[in-house]
């Protein structure tokens, strides 16, 4: 935890973002261990993720530690999936449709401000993603709201009275956004592991 915000890892394989990105799982699980409070582990194969890997990062953490299996999860089985994999929560996108006996582990990732506003109440966690996530998979490659959208985490923030997750474009403490009361560090990981100690 930083000031209050508790510290997503995302511990991962391959980066989209960062053709440099190198490490094994083994590797990023024992730098996320220095300040997480959740760890990320994608699910999804196109960012080089899987339900093994869930499992896998289970066993490395133990019982103890919370685990957050990020991809779409656009089906049931999918979640269930997830749930059955070890993880504690499970970030679904773009959906509000989920099966009652998974409601408190879901957190919603809307693509847009539009769908940020049709998401009920009775969520626990919304992450914003600062990445247009739909024009991203679309074009196959990094599109960001900003650019296409021009939709901010403060927008964001104003419209949604509970907790907000700042995804994504984090690369030290410094941009961490004032309003955030969980960030998810993944690309840059080790650079903003070496913020926090200084």
């Amino acid at each position: 935890m930083y000031k209050d915000v508790k510290i997503i890892a995302e511990v991962k394989i391959k980066s989209p973002t960062r053709p440099d990105f190198t490490g094994s799982f083994e590797e990023q699980i024992k730098i996320a261990q220095g300040i997480a409070d959740i760890f990320s582990i994608h699910t999804n194969p196109k960012w080089g993720g899987s339900f093994d890997l869930v499992r896998r990062a289970r066993e490395i953490l133990g019982k103890d530690k919370l685990i957050l299996a990020k991809g779409l999860h656009e089906t049931a089985d999918e979640i269930r999936f997830a749930d059955e994999a070890g993880a504690d929560y499970i970030l679904v996108v773009s959906r509000t449709d989920i099966p009652e006996k998974y409601m408190g582990k879901c957190w919603i990732e809307p693509l847009n401000l539009d769908g940020l506003r049709r998401i009920p109440s009775s969520y626990d966690v919304v992450v914003w993603n600062e990445r247009d996530l739909a024009a991203s998979l679309a074009q196959g490659k990094e599109i960001w709201k900003l650019d296409t959208t021009g939709e901010t985490f403060e927008q964001a923030r104003a419209l949604w009275k509970g907790k907000l997750c700042q995804a994504s474009s984090l690369r030290t403490k410094r941009d961490i956004k004032p309003g955030a009361n969980y960030v998810l560090v993944g690309s840059y990981l080790k650079e903003f592991a070496d913020s926090l100690r200084k």
